[in-house]
């Protein structure tokens, strides 16, 4: 990967002014799209398979009236009696004005026929306020017949009565973007600022992260034609989007500026610089992208998008910092070489030079690793303590911006008629069966009435065919309170009994039961989920970092982080601390995705700190074997990049809080301290520590595990071995094969041992004797299908093991045991295999062709592709299998694979091994 990348660094900067036109061209056609295509946003949640979704969708089909959308209409008396003439003369015309409505499909009037209050009115306690039930035939309500409803009670408002227009009609206002997450932009301008010493390299991070938010947003509106995406899937994008994009450009950009500091040529430092520090954001990225798309484990539609929606931006942001950033070196050139340092003043003799604040902070923690391990683990663990009291629910009116009508309606009627009255429950079945429907619906609904924290069943009624029944239920409790959800679990659980009964099968649903069920659904996919996610770490950093301990306490680590993350988020929106300054919208429990999103993105972004800080220790511990010194110089090299990108993170994450609804502001909390405990606790303290102790035993990794495991080149080292054989075996080298002290270890058995070669297109090598097993052994090491364990070894132009995806793409592989013994059929498949492009030809146990014809006729074909393509051939055998073949055509050497020193020698000199 670390190749691929360096040559698209390399072009994007060679080309910068086609990748800017493109750009620009991109951006335009993705507004293009949004603008044409989008449909807008649908807050609409549902929850396939679930018992209140596959109610609610029953409903829609035999009473659609039942299953539509309500408003709430409130009326309270000024003068405390809702009774009174001139309140109840108001609520007639109210209720006059509601039935004209298109929309609307009933009125649940609270007065009777003479014009007075009804005795079954749902009237407050103290008697100064009456509800008016407003059923719609559709589940949402137009923008004007919002707008009708508000009209209505704002007209009626007067001297005598308060009127308030409420309910699921008036959904939560869609979350936007205010002035207060520029903040985040400009702490990051401030922080990138500072670490560059340039307001030029400090601009370009925010400027492609602005770039990627743009398109993803774009993206994210034109997909809405086919998908159904939430208001808040957008702007978590945003968000995520700009932290990820800002971080990755700030990595890239370090590494190219220190490379141009060093003197590197520009378009070297920038293929450099993506090869490597880019290798490193391809891995983050694809960490974010996987745990975030893993969201669709819970199995909920709406998450799913939500989980989509944010991985894409993590993929824009990181094409964008591959391609649009190294544009951009190019179009800067040598501006962006730091400007030196002043000198320093000279010390006097015998005092130490000034530590750096890195230095001083890990040489702290290494005085007593021991010490700052237990502390820093109690410390977590208790920050996670108010975890355990974590509670999910939908965001209903509550989580409304005060001041707007559906959110004073729902304070209203918790304040008048209690908070059961803005979460009740519909309770449905089938009574198709029943021959008196009426008798059936009141028998169910006397049940329900005697059932603990049941406030009050206002409506039992059969449909108009006298098929389908539904039962209102009021509970004690609010929508999202334990209460509720405990009477929907007692309702459930009493089903079975009432189906034995009356010969009813009941089902519970509406909004609040949806809303439960959902929040149920999360709560179970918040364990798979974190063990999918735990085990994608362990996995993930073996790969990197051959070792064990290192992703073990990188996953502990991660582990504690949530927990002081979601710690957090429930002290403040369950507990109410720091309600004030934080201007938190709502208290109680929080949205029901927030803990499974923290997590997903939460994920990604340790996974990135801890791969920029110990790929240093690392590097560090591979030079010296010294484990203390290693973490000490490891951690000191990357700790200001570090510091820089969770600094602008926690801003990002925490300008979203303040002026955040009730859905953004527990996601934007817990990723805000998320990030800063992960970085600067776990990252920047505690894995240091526990690197101290574990000294040497850090980095072991069982064999059995070192060959299960693939090797993930996150920084780009082979990208070193590249380029220090670019112009190996001398400048200009033809591209065949070249071979060093080549070696080849199968399970401790030595294969290949100081195996020396060069075939240039052209010639023919013929390796001979040795066992089988050696010789396929070269033939596949050679055909860059098996890695050499070491030497130096490079195939049709390409540094194996590092370039295997480009050399494959020249080497023509044919294996004689796969292609019969008749005598065309290995010459055949020669001629077959080389085709144009081909530089080197590999033909494997020629021996195993039974007659001398047809193995001439395999080597003629070799010959042939040689002569007239320019091909570099390799063809294994036994002396044997070769003796008395006419090789007088070929341009051929001959490599003996039988002596402990393997030894290569023109044909001429060979041809008494042939005697």
């Amino acid at each position: 990967m670390s190749s691929l990348l360096y040559a698209l660094g390399r072009a994007a900067h060679r080309r910068w002014g086609v990748v800017l036109v493109c750009a620009v061209l991109v951006i335009g056609l993705a507004a293009g799209a949004a603008a044409v295509l989008s449909r807008g946003t649908d807050d609409a949640f549902a929850v396939p398979g679930t018992e209140s979704q596959e109610a609610l969708d029953r409903l829609e089909q035999t009473f659609p009236a039942a299953s539509g959308t309500s408003a709430q209409v409130v009326v309270v008396a000024q003068d405390g009696d809702v009774s009174a003439p001139q309140v109840t003369g108001a609520v007639a015309e109210v209720v006059a004005q509601l039935e004209g409505i298109d929309q609307v499909a009933a009125v649940a009037s609270p007065l009777a026929e003479d014009g007075s209050l009804s005795p079954d009115a749902e009237v407050s306690d103290d008697g100064d306020a009456t509800i008016v039930s407003v059923q719609l035939n559709a589940p949402d309500a137009s923008a004007a017949t919002q707008e009708r409803l508000l009209e209505i009670a704002e007209d009626a408002t007067g001297e005598d009565v308060r009127v308030t227009a409420g309910g699921a009609a008036f959904p939560a206002a869609a979350p936007g973007l205010t002035p207060t997450e520029g903040l985040g932009l400009l702490v990051a301008l401030v922080v990138l600022g500072l670490a560059f010493g340039s307001l030029l390299a400090a601009g370009m991070p925010l400027l492609t992260a602005v770039v990627g938010v743009a398109l993803t947003t774009c993206a994210i509106f034109a997909a809405t034609a086919v998908v159904d995406v939430s208001a808040t899937a957008p702007l978590l994008a945003v968000m995520i989007g700009l932290a990820v994009g800002i971080d990755y450009a700030l990595f890239i950009l370090a590494r190219h500026r220190a490379q141009l500091a060093a003197g590197l040529d520009p378009e070297e430092s920038t293929g450099r610089a993506v090869a490597t520090a880019g290798s490193a954001v391809v891995f983050a990225g694809l960490t974010v992208m996987i745990a975030l798309a893993g969201l669709g484990v819970a199995g909920i539609p709406f998450l799913t998008v939500m989980g989509l929606a944010a991985a894409v931006a993590v993929l824009v942001a990181v094409l964008v910092d591959l391609t649009l950033l190294p544009a951009l070196f190019g179009l800067l050139g040598r501006r962006l070489v730091p400007r030196p340092r002043a000198p320093r003043r000279r010390r006097r003799p015998g005092t130490a030079g000034r530590r750096g604040a890195a230095d001083r902070w890990v040489s702290g923690v290494l005085r007593a690793p021991l010490a700052v391990t237990a502390v820093v683990v109690a410390g977590l663990a208790l920050a996670a303590v108010p975890a355990l009291d974590l509670r999910l629910a939908l965001p209903g009116a509550d989580a409304g911006q005060r001041g707007t009508p559906a959110r004073d309606t729902y304070d209203l009627v918790s304040e008048e008629f209690g908070p059961g009255y803005n979460g009740r429950l519909l309770v449905t079945g089938d009574v198709v069966a029943s021959t008196d429907p009426l008798g059936l619906v009141e028998a169910v609904a006397e049940e329900l009435r005697a059932l603990d924290g049941v406030a009050s069943v206002p409506l039992a009624t059969p449909n108009e065919d006298a098929d389908t029944m539904v039962v209102q239920v009021v509970p004690e409790g609010g929508p999202t309170s334990v209460q509720t959800q405990r009477l929907v679990e007692e309702i459930r659980a009493l089903a079975p009994a009432i189906e034995r009964e009356h010969g009813v099968a009941v089902s519970v649903t509406g909004q609040t039961a949806v809303g439960i069920d959902i929040s149920a659904r999360l709560m179970g996919a918040l364990a798979p989920f974190g063990v999918l996610v735990v085990g994608l770490s362990l996995v993930l950093l073996a790969m990197v970092f051959r070792s064990v301990w290192v992703p073990v306490t990188a996953a502990v680590g991660f582990v504690l982080s949530i927990g002081a993350a979601l710690g957090s988020v429930v002290a403040v929106y369950q507990w109410g601390w720091l309600e004030g300054p934080l201007h938190t919208v709502a208290t109680g429990p929080v949205i029901s995705f927030m803990p499974i999103i923290l997590m997903a993105v939460l994920f990604g972004l340790a996974m990135d700190y801890e791969v920029f800080l110990v790929s240093g220790m690392r590097e560090q511990w591979v030079r010296t074997r010294d484990a203390r010194a290693a973490v000490r110089r490891g951690f000191t090299s990357a700790a200001k990049v570090v510091t820089a990108a969770a600094l602008i993170m926690f801003a990002v994450f925490a300008a979203f809080v303040p002026e955040g609804d009730a859905t953004l502001q527990p996601i934007a909390l817990g990723l805000a301290v998320g990030v800063f405990v992960d970085a600067f606790v776990v990252r920047m303290t505690l894995v240091p520590a526990v690197m101290a102790l574990l000294g040497q035993r850090a980095w072991w990794l069982p064999r059995w595990l070192e060959r299960a495991l693939p090797s993930f080149d996150v920084e780009g080292e082979g990208l070193g071995s590249q380029i220090a054989l670019r112009d190996w075996p001398h400048p200009g080298a033809a591209p065949g094969v070249h071979a060093q002290d080549l070696a080849l270890d199968l399970g401790g058995e030595p294969l290949l041992a100081g195996l020396d070669l060069t075939v240039e297109p052209g010639r023919v090598l013929l390796a001979t004797s040795g066992t089988r097993t050696s010789r396929t052994a070269l033939a596949m090491v050679l055909a860059a299908r098996t890695a050499p364990t070491s030497g130096r070894l490079k195939v049709a132009g390409a540094v194996l093991p590092q370039q295997a995806w480009s050399a494959r793409r020249s080497v023509a592989l044919v294996r004689c045991v796969e292609e019969g013994g008749e005598e065309d059929d290995v010459a055949a498949a020669v001629r077959r295999a080389v085709r144009p492009g081909t530089r080197v030809l590999v033909l494997d146990g020629l021996d195993s062709v039974p007659t001398a014809a047809a193995r001439q006729a395999a080597l003629d074909a070799v010959g042939a592709a040689c002569a007239g393509r320019g091909v570099a051939a390799v063809v294994t055998a036994t002396e044997e299998a070769v003796t008395g073949l006419r090789l007088d055509a070929l341009d051929a050497a001959l490599l003996d694979l039988s002596s402990r020193a393997p030894r290569t020698a023109p044909l001429e000199e060979a041809r008494s091994w042939h005697a």
